[in-house]
């Protein structure tokens, strides 16, 4: 593999890692502790994140021209998510899962 497929690769891997991530605090964490954390903003962030995350990488395994498009925009939100887990707090999985996410996602959208 040439380093375009291994980045590539890393940021299918990361993209699907965030995917599961926010999924699953959203659905364990956040709902278990209720008050802020299923505030309809911010589980909506939490859901936002899993797909945004999820669909970009079924575009990078597609290997489709939009990728670029999807991952500039997953980086976005993955930004979003991580300080709004952060300023919840108890939340770090999803905060450091999702700005790793963010940092690949960037380095694909060039």
């Amino acid at each position: 593999m040439d380093s375009t497929q291994l980045g590539r690769q890393d940021s299918i891997e990361e993209c699907l890692r965030c995917y599961r991530t926010c999924f699953e605090m959203a659905m364990t964490h956040c709902l278990e502790q209720g008050g802020e954390h299923v505030a309809p903003p911010h589980f909506r962030l939490m859901m936002a994140c899993a797909e945004i995350c999820r669909t970009a990488a079924h575009f990078m395994l597609m290997r489709s021209e939009h990728a670029v498009h999807l991952c500039r925009e997953c980086a976005e939100i993955c930004d979003q998510c991580a300080a709004d887990c952060e300023r919840l707090g108890d939340m770090d999985d999803c905060v450091t899962q999702c700005r790793r996410c963010a940092k690949l996602c960037r380095e694909m959208a060039g």
